[in-house]
């Protein structure tokens, strides 16, 4: 994991909803990810499924992520699957190794609970983050979820 001591992870309350709400990546990656007001909802209608944490350092938010724990993949019951479901760091924050720290912290939360891999989908093209994931170990499994790209890392 990072070795920063001041980055961390929060559940979502009362007290840091707004600051998690407010975190808004830049302009042209919006199509990308959604905002992070719908992974709240998401949450909200998938509980025990979806794990939603604000990311800080120290007090001061810098970015939203959202795993998936366990998630029936194929709505059959024959696939279960657990990964970053979403990743939303503020516009003016990137570039700082957030993104990282949060691909590591999933990663680490899905090791905790027996998996053996981390999924992710990301939307192709030269605005998504294709590089970003690849340069961290992802695969691409030749798979699409909903037209994304599905890549998966190895955490055994």
């Amino acid at each position: 994991m990072t070795s920063n001591p001041v980055l961390r992870l929060e559940e979502i309350t009362p007290g840091n909803f707004e600051a998690t709400t407010s975190i808004k990546v830049r302009p042209k990656q919006e199509v990308a990810v959604s905002p992070v007001m719908q992974s709240l909802a998401e949450a909200y209608v998938h509980p025990g499924v979806a794990w939603p944490r604000l990311i800080l350092d120290g007090d001061r938010p810098v970015g939203f992520l959202m795993a998936f724990l366990d998630i029936d993949w194929r709505g059959d019951g024959s696939l279960f699957r657990s990964g970053l479901w979403r990743l939303n760091i503020a516009a003016e924050e990137q570039g700082r190794g957030y993104g990282r720290f949060a691909v590591e912290s999933v990663a680490a939360e899905i090791r905790r609970r027996g998996g053996e891999q981390c999924y992710v989908t990301w939307h192709p093209g030269p605005d998504g983050p294709e590089g970003f994931y690849l340069g961290l170990g992802f695969r691409t499994t030749g798979e699409t979820s909903g037209g994304q790209t599905v890549g998966v890392l190895d955490l055994r």
